[in-house]
């Protein structure tokens, strides 16, 4: 197991650069284990560093935290608030206000790098960074705590050249996080491509039942797995969502045909009317006939 250690490099209010350091300076870097029922953070850490839950901070310099056991929340001004779980790293941005702790049940185990220069300023700036959205789910990454901690012991040995060292060691977790980051925007473009492909699906069969598991399987992805991001992206399962579908077209028949709720539960692929009437009522808070006659006179709720 890695040790416990912290080092503050330079004065984060001093916002003087060493050329040397190849446009990378490291301003701090750290690994901790906090204890469960304890109090975060300790109040070892230099005043511009500090901070409690209450207040929160705002640091002058970029920072990227990685959390490789327990779990916890964090906040800022940008992201809104958002539980973090093993395997997660956050990047905090200069001037964006923000806090986080670990579950008191769990606590948690983090390393951190605090950095700032001239080509951080370029690498930051890359879109999958964003202040808005800093987390990115690395899993656990044995290559990415391996770098850490040889960041970490060049520090703390300061052998020759160690400032450029240093350097480099950032721009190595920079592109690992770079790589998690990109991965995780293409698995979300193609999870927003799939359920678009079954949300057409859906559509195009409304009037009939629909077999949700082939479905899956002719979109080539295992059917929890499907169930579970359609549920994520569009709020609802795959199969209320074709109920309520179908409820939205009864409501139009209703209102603009002659159709009986009969031939309407016919039309719609419902296995009888009386099923067709439940689900309805559920949905609408009226039953079809109802429904229908209130139509009438006014303009009826629809689901």
């Amino acid at each position: 197991m890695p040790e416990i250690y912290r080092k503050y490099l330079n004065d984060p209010e001093n916002g003087t650069e060493d050329q040397s350091d190849w446009g990378i300076s490291v301003l701090t870097v750290g690994h901790n284990i906090h204890k469960a029922n304890t109090h975060y953070p300790d109040k070892s850490h230099p005043n511009a560093y500090y901070f409690n839950w209450e207040e929160g901070r705002t640091l002058k310099e970029f920072q990227l935290v990685y959390i490789s056991n327990g779990n916890g929340v964090f906040e800022s001004a940008l992201s809104g608030t958002t539980v973090v779980e093993a395997g997660t790293a956050f990047l905090l941005f200069p001037g964006v206000w923000h806090r986080f702790k670990p579950s008191e049940e769990t606590g948690w185990e983090e390393f951190w790098v605090g950095y700032r220069g001239s080509y951080v300023d370029y690498l930051m700036a890359q879109p999958c960074f964003k202040p808005a959205a800093p987390f990115i789910q690395i899993g656990m990454s044995a290559e990415l705590m391996s770098v850490f901690i040889k960041l970490i012991e060049t520090v703390k040995y300061e052998g020759v050249a160690y400032r450029q060292f240093s350097s480099c060691l950032i721009s190595q977790l920079l592109a690992i996080v770079y790589a998690s980051a990109i991965n995780s925007d293409a698995q979300r473009q193609n999870q927003n491509k799939i359920i678009h492909q079954a949300r057409f699906r859906i559509h195009e069969n409304v009037d009939k039942n629909i077999n949700l598991e082939q479905l899956a399987k002719e979109l080539g992805v295992s059917y929890p797995w499907f169930r579970r991001v359609f549920k994520e992206i569009m709020g609802v399962s795959p199969g209320q969502y074709h109920i309520n579908l179908r409820v939205e077209k009864a409501c139009t028949l209703l209102l603009e045909t002659d159709l009986t709720a009969a031939e309407i539960a016919f039309h719609l692929g419902f296995e009888s009317e009386f099923y067709f009437s439940r689900i309805f009522k559920k949905k609408v808070g009226l039953p079809p006939k109802k429904y229908k006659l209130k139509s009438t006179t006014q303009t009826p709720p629809k689901p």
